[in-house]
């Protein structure tokens, strides 16, 4: 009997690691889930299916957050915490040679109730991801995104010990993306922004956008009165490579006046960073017969591509790469001489690279690891 009960609690824990796994390519682990909470779960925002982490990983505890539990949703309310050894490490299937959106996520809350901000590392296998840093960043909650194409079929990500706090973590989210989209010369892309021009609105994350990327509205100063928005209530077509959410490209600022052109500054990444851009745009104005929308897009002063003439309800997204001396990073859209009309954007991606030098794990120990560490336990 013992045997039998071994056997099948070894069956569920399989089908759960699938499940998590089955959503068009998608793992989302609540991380410190109690046993005694359903698993997996559908999450009300998102309808998506969230499973416990206790499979992937061996180590830690659980927490809940104490600070404003109903500010967050149900995946974000729980975290696992290391106060146990140096090193603590999720084991993850992936798809070897495809890029993967890899977000880790952090609500401190006070789970401890000691109320001092934590600092600890985030590792990606053997190579460091981010230093997570709440004395620094002054807030309760952050996370860390990024992009990166792995060379094996399974993944570590790991939680890193570094000083006197506990590491913990809220909840990971690895979504496989399109065919060709994200490729870089070498490296991973960490996410600086990605925003939709829209004076307000909430964030679009899935099922609006199929990958589950986060777009937030834009809150810069272009808004206070150098931009006008736009906005159209026709479908936009978004069909490409990278398919932004639709919801992002009915949305698009413009200069005020026709003759200045757009700017945007750019959140730093640091003096010499090379930058990834992916750039959308759609028209969403009806232009009369002798209008023509053509521009030039530029960092601090670099011609980045070939002049922009926006597609009617239609995506281009324009790809680039530049680097930036000096702290000062300047994206601006200017109109051609042929132009009758100012630039407009519709939603901007923004990346840093960031390149590992050291190997990922072996392509079969992922897996495996999670199913023998799941025997030794029973």
């Amino acid at each position: 009997m013992p045997k039998f009960i071994g056997l099948l609690l070894l069956l569920i824990a399989i089908i759960h690691i699938i499940q998590a796994q089955g959503q068009q390519g998608f793992t989302s682990l609540d991380c410190g889930l109690p046993a005694n909470e359903t698993s997996p779960y559908e999450e009300s925002y998102t309808k998506l299916m969230f499973t416990s982490d206790e499979t992937f990983i061996r180590s830690g505890r659980n927490g809940r957050i104490r600070e404003n539990p109903e500010g967050f949703a149900k995946p974000y309310e729980t975290l696992r915490y290391f106060p146990d050894g140096i090193r603590n490490c999720y084991s993850l299937k992936v798809e070897k040679g495809r890029t993967h959106m890899i977000v880790a996520r952090f609500v401190y809350g006070n789970y401890d109730g000691f109320d001092v901000k934590p600092k600890f590392d985030l590792y990606l296998g053997p190579n460091l991801w981010a230093t997570i840093d709440f004395q620094r960043l002054g807030t309760n909650s952050t996370n860390e995104e990024i992009l990166h194409m792995p060379t094996s079929d399974s993944l570590q990500i790991c939680l890193v010990k570094t000083g006197e706090t506990t590491p913990f973590i809220s909840a990971l989210e690895i979504r496989a993306l399109g065919n060709d989209s994200y490729i870089t010369k070498s490296g991973s892309l960490m996410r600086l922004s990605r925003s939709y021009f829209s004076k307000s609105g909430s964030n679009i994350r899935y099922m609006k956008d199929i990958y589950d990327r986060e777009w937030v509205a834009y809150n810069g100063a272009g808004f206070q009165g150098e931009w006008t928005n736009i906005s159209t209530t026709l479908d936009v077509n978004n069909s490409n490579k990278y398919v932004p959410p639709k919801d992002a490209l009915i949305h698009a600022a413009t200069p005020t006046d026709a003759n200045a052109p757009l700017t945007i500054e750019l959140p730093s990444g640091g003096s010499g960073e090379e930058y990834y851009f992916y750039a959308h745009f759609a028209e969403i104005q009806d232009l009369q017969a002798n209008d023509t929308r053509e521009f030039n897009i530029s960092l601090n002063g670099e011609v980045l591509s070939d002049p922009i003439i926006p597609k009617k309800l239609d995506i281009t997204t324009v790809s680039s790469v530049g680097t930036c001396q000096g702290m000062e990073c300047i994206l601006q859209l200017t109109r051609t001489n042929r132009s009758t009309l100012p630039p407009l954007i519709n939603a901007l991606e923004i990346f840093t690279s960031i390149r590992f030098p050291q190997s990922e794990t072996d392509e079969n120990d992922g897996m495996w690891k999670q199913i023998i560490n799941i025997i030794e336990y029973l």
